[in-house]
């Protein structure tokens, strides 16, 4: 059976009435930015204080941030999306759990936290390696000038850790964008979801799906653009070289 190409069906009217399928994927795209910036913002929190909690000289606190990381980097995004989504609101009190369900856009709230917590973990690791690889007289000079250990955190690991781990950290950020793909699972019609509703509404299956997959190439080479731009900038001689 002969497959019947069309490239002008991104122009016709989309049964949805929202304009055009090109239009319905642009929607999507916007979605799939919008879920990946916030989980990313989320991300970097979270990922930033377990990172920290790693690195301090404490054993309680080394326990608390492998727990944590372990708990969300072994686990499947797809599990995790499934637990904040359906189990969450079951077990919490009726009035939070009903909260939960009426709360408006909550498949896009459930993936931005969902995948902004999975990714926390991954930017953790990252992190307390980039704090790891410091030489140890950097801290021990902080501590000798009379800084605290959250001024020796902010002031001088911190600045100088994530400058190291920048490179990592674009492709973690790469990873988020793609990982918002699984959200069609609960509902949220990002890129993919619309590519998907595109194709089952014109039974165009390959040129949804080449769309999708050139805006999805599209919006990643602006972050590494950009970040390539950052990292050169942000360089320090001796531990980013520059290009």
């Amino acid at each position: 059976m002969n497959y019947n190409w069309n490239w002008h069906i991104f122009f016709e009217p989309n049964p949805m009435g929202t304009g055009t399928y090109l239009d319905m994927l642009l929607s999507g795209l916007v979605l799939t930015i919008k879920t990946a910036l916030l989980a990313w913002v989320i991300a970097l929190i979270f990922g930033s204080i377990i990172g920290v909690v790693r690195t301090l000289p404490s054993k309680a606190a080394s326990w608390i941030g492998f727990g944590y990381v372990e708990f969300f980097r072994n686990m499947p995004l797809l599990v995790q999306l499934f637990l904040w989504f359906f189990v969450l609101p079951e077990v919490l009190p009726p009035a939070a759990g009903l909260w939960l369900k009426q709360l408006p856009n909550a498949p896009f709230w459930t993936a931005a936290i969902g995948v902004g917590l999975f990714m926390s973990a991954r930017v953790a690791v990252q992190l307390q390696a980039g704090i790891s690889s410091l030489p140890r007289g950097q801290r021990q000079a902080a501590t000798a000038l009379g800084l605290t250990t959250v001024q020796v955190y902010r002031y001088v690991l911190l600045p100088m850790g994530f400058r190291i781990i920048l490179p990592p950290l674009t492709s973690e950020f790469l990873n988020t964008i793609k990982n918002t793909a699984v959200a069609i699972t609960i509902g949220l019609l990002e890129l993919t979801g619309q590519a998907r509703s595109m194709q089952e509404f014109s039974f165009q299956v390959f040129e949804a799906f080449t769309a999708a997959t050139l805006l999805y190439l599209l919006i990643n080479a602006i972050v590494v653009t950009a970040m390539r731009f950052l990292e050169r900038y942000v360089a320090i001689p001796g531990y980013i070289t520059g290009k």
